[in-house]
């Protein structure tokens, strides 16, 4: 982690349908290395628990980074592999970040 202030965080929030599990890690794994090689990449966190609800969170310089993942024709593929396979339902929020706080165990 770090320091985030000033950077965008999109924020995705998903539940996963029962299909194609190995497909979607897959998928999902190629996103990752995508995504980290896209100029205003900044990070990302992921969690998901047992009940198929996931949070995503992605970490861009600026709104055009941000935006020009949105629209990578690899991504926009995959997302439209999700929409047919992998996801339920998903919700996406994009927000500014102008307060960060981090703490770690000493």
């Amino acid at each position: 982690m770090g320091p985030r202030v000033g950077q965008i965080a999109v924020i995705f929030v998903s539940r996963r349908t029962n299909e194609d599990a190995a497909g979607y890690a897959e998928a999902a794994q190629a996103m990752d290395a995508l995504a980290a090689a896209q100029p205003g990449y900044r990070g990302i966190e992921s969690a998901r628990g047992a009940d198929g609800l996931g949070i995503t969170v992605s970490y861009w310089a600026d709104d055009a980074s941000a935006k020009a993942w949105r629209d990578h024709p690899e991504h926009r593929a995959i997302r439209e592999a999700g929409r047919d396979r992998w996801y339920e339902d998903y919700d996406l929020s994009v927000a500014d970040i102008f307060r960060n706080y981090s703490w770690t165990r000493g």
